[in-house]
Parts: structure tokens; sequence; C-alpha cells
């Protein structure tokens, strides 16, 4: 495993509830390392924080590794399956509704 892929298990597994269902995918491409987050429904809260903060505080750590090891490291957390959490598209015609926009 590389380091980018190791810090971000180690950091994930410690916020979590469910550490076993913690899975990391790396994929390298022209645009740079793409860390791929995939975890426990139940786990999504305290990876994404309150308005996104941990999710953001961990990207910002996972740059920092990257720029030591000249790499450009992105974050994706792949929603889970039979989530009900409306998209931001739905949101938005849904308040245009309620407004009789």
């Amino acid at each position: 495993m590389q380091p980018d892929q190791d810090f971000l298990e180690f950091v994930v597994k410690a916020l979590v509830n469910n550490p076993e269902d913690v899975k990391v995918e790396r994929n390298i491409d022209e645009m740079g390392v793409l860390l791929t987050l995939k975890v426990n429904p139940q786990d999504m809260g305290a990876i994404i924080g309150r308005q996104g903060s941990t999710a953001r505080a961990i990207r910002t750590l996972l740059r920092i590794v990257g720029i030591k090891n000249n790499a450009r490291v992105n974050l994706k957390i792949e929603e889970p399956t039979g989530s009900t959490r409306e998209t931001r598209e739905n949101r938005k015609s849904s308040l245009a509704d309620d407004l009789d926009l």
C-alpha cells in the first residue's frame, strides 16, 4: 500500500464505528492520484462532519501527504447505495415549487 492510502485508512478507521467496513481504492491518472473512500452508511456523518468540515480537513491532510510524495492526491467519498440524501438539484427545484417560481 502507498503512504497516502495508508494514511487515509488510518485516519478514517479512527473516526468511524465500523472500521472493518472502510475500503480505500487508489487510482492514478493524468490528474494525479484519486483515492475513493467507501464506508458503512451509518458512518457517513462522522466522515463528512458538520457542513463538510471533517471531509475538508481529511482532504487538506491528504494534499500535504501528496506534496511530500510529489503527487496530487484527491479524495472521493462514495455515497452508499440506497442513500436517501436529497441531491442539490432536487432541493433547488422543490424550493422553487414552494416559492411558486
